[in-house]
């Protein structure tokens, strides 16, 4: 197992919060990583197209500051997330704002990112790619990534159908870099636990959904909390890729949650309008996006007090392992 060095420098906790559809901005980016985490955001989220430029402005500036104020502080690089898909008209200017701005890590999302690997790699930056199969793993690593975002089974939004025991292993057996763990993580106790399988990082968005600073409405934040893992329904319906979404914003955007159609994955579209197939919900928002680890959600701190607290619960994780 490894870590590029600009990881290993400046994590304060061996996470990347994962960049989730219209949740994540720089409020909640800049936070992370002034807390010594990975803060990321989708490129989409940024709209219309000159919103990324002025995002990106706002991020590093905000980032060097804060670290030349902290110099003995670990303050984490930020991360940008591209759909390498048909669907996503603005990929090339996208990217090259990221080239641009030397976005230090870029995850690559839906398709083999071999077009973003070339550009990221012009000036030094690091790749990670979403994979959920054997097959896209081996396929990613061919275009040249710097790590692998095993999205498995519970994780929120898009999610893979296996369990996180069955992918790390499979993995590891023929790929010795940067492997990053997505499902239902929500505390420290499941941070040690995805190294302890053979992960170097974990990935974690539904948790920081029920933060201060995430931009989510406050019911969403509150159903989390009110929710566990039997209210997460795994659907092709909203996006036409499976994803893990809350049963009681579907309900409530008049659908049965036990009786949802297939989706199509090549009408794909992030931030359409309203689709009949949904009753007329605007799935990008009405529906939410959310893993199986949310019956660890019982409060909603801000960003720097659930880092700390995960980072105790980390540590004192450790510290019972050892001592078994």
């Amino acid at each position: 197992m490894s870590l590029p060095q600009l990881l290993r420098d400046n994590l304060a906790l061996p996470v990347i919060g994962s960049p989730m559809f219209i949740v994540s901005t720089p409020d909640l980016v800049i936070e992370q990583c002034k807390a010594g985490i990975v803060g990321a955001f989708p490129a989409l989220n940024a709209r219309p197209e000159p919103v990324l430029e002025q995002w990106l402005q706002r991020i590093t500036s905000e980032l060097a500051a804060y670290k030349a104020a902290h110099p003995d502080k670990k303050v984490a690089p930020f991360a940008v997330n591209q759909i390498v898909h048909a669907s996503n008209p603005r990929l090339q200017h996208d990217i090259e704002l990221c080239v641009k701005y030397k976005v230090p890590v870029v995850i690559t999302s839906l398709r083999a990112p071999d077009q973003a690997v070339e550009a990221v790699h012009s000036y030094g930056g690091l790749v990670f790619h979403d994979v959920t199969t054997i097959q896209h793993a081996k396929r990613a690593l061919k275009a040249g990534v710097d790590g692998l975002i095993l999205v498995c089974n519970g994780a929120g939004g898009h999610a893979g159908r296996l369990s996180p025991f069955a992918l790390v292993p499979e993995v590891r057996a023929f790929y010795d870099g940067t492997i990053i763990l997505s499902g239902a993580i929500a505390s420290g106790d499941a941070i040690l636990a995805a190294q302890s399988i053979g992960a170097d990082l974990a990935y974690i968005g539904t948790r920081f959904i029920a933060t201060q600073e995430a931009n989510a409405v406050p019911g969403y934040k509150q159903a989390l909390v009110d929710s566990a893992a039997e209210d997460i329904v795994y659907s092709s319906l909203f996006s036409g890729v499976h994803g893990n979404y809350l049963r009681s914003s579907i309900v409530a955007a008049g659908m049965d949650p036990d009786k949802l159609p297939d989706g199509d994955k090549s009408a794909m579209d992030f931030g359409a309008g309203a689709d009949p197939a949904t009753g007329g919900a605007k799935a990008w928002r009405d529906i939410w996006g959310a893993g199986q680890g949310t019956g660890q959600i019982r409060d909603i701190p801000t960003t720097a007090e659930l880092v700390t607290r995960l980072g105790q619960e980390y540590r004192a994780a450790r510290e019972r392992v050892l001592a078994a």
